[in-house]
């Protein structure tokens, strides 16, 4: 338990130590970083709707229609016994 203890405050005091030094960043940031941002949240919505549009489908599929029943065996006929 002790090591556990010590080496949470090791962590916790370093990122202190990191987030209290920052220094400041001369950086350029390009125009169409923006853009890039938009893209990426645009291509996750699109993936996340692809995956989930059964869900969608069906929300907005009625749900008055009566269930069609197939029949599981189809009748047979007395021509097809017929041996010519």
């Amino acid at each position: 338990m002790k090591r556990l203890i010590s080496s949470s405050l090791t962590l916790l005091i370093t990122f202190l130590l990191l987030v209290a030094t920052d220094r400041r960043a001369w950086g350029y940031v390009d125009p169409g970083t923006g853009l890039i941002a938009l893209q990426t949240f645009a291509s996750v919505g699109a993936a996340y709707v692809y995956f989930i549009r059964r869900r969608i489908r069906a929300f907005f599929a009625s749900k008055q229609k009566a269930p069609v029943e197939v029949p599981l065996v189809a009748p047979e006929s007395a021509e097809s016994r017929e041996v010519v």
